[in-house]
């Protein structure tokens, strides 16, 4: 799914999009910041309502091509700059994380839930 598609899916707004054809190959959910470190396959949107400059270093850590904040919490300064640095898109959206998890779940066709990440990589 390109960026300007997961746009449009989830009625976001781009905030910083470094390349809106990029694309991303899977979504992961959560607020939690150890667990996107752990978990989040590479290449992933990741969605969630943490909006603050840890949340780019750890999308960057673990390969994330874009974020995706929720609803419609305002993308401060110091994280967009540190986006733009790192060619990591961040949208926002008025949608709830489970809203937009399962849209981006429907257009990957929940192929995704087939193996959690965390069993391939082992």
């Amino acid at each position: 799914m390109t960026l300007d598609e997961l746009a449009a899916c989830c009625e976001a707004a781009p905030v910083v999009l470094p390349d809106a054809g990029g694309t991303i190959a899977c979504g992961y959910t959560s607020d939690l910041l150890s667990d996107v470190m752990a978990h989040a396959p590479d290449a992933c949107v990741l969605v969630t309502v943490q909006n603050h400059l840890n949340t780019v270093a750890v999308a960057t850590l673990v390969g994330c091509r874009a974020i995706l904040v929720c609803h419609q919490r305002e993308i401060p300064a110091d994280m967009q700059a540190a986006a733009a640095a790192e060619q990591v898109a961040i949208l926002r959206t008025r949608l709830s994380q489970f809203e937009a998890s399962c849209r981006i779940g429907v257009r990957f066709g929940n192929k995704q839930a087939e193996t959690p990440a965390h069993e391939k990589a082992t």
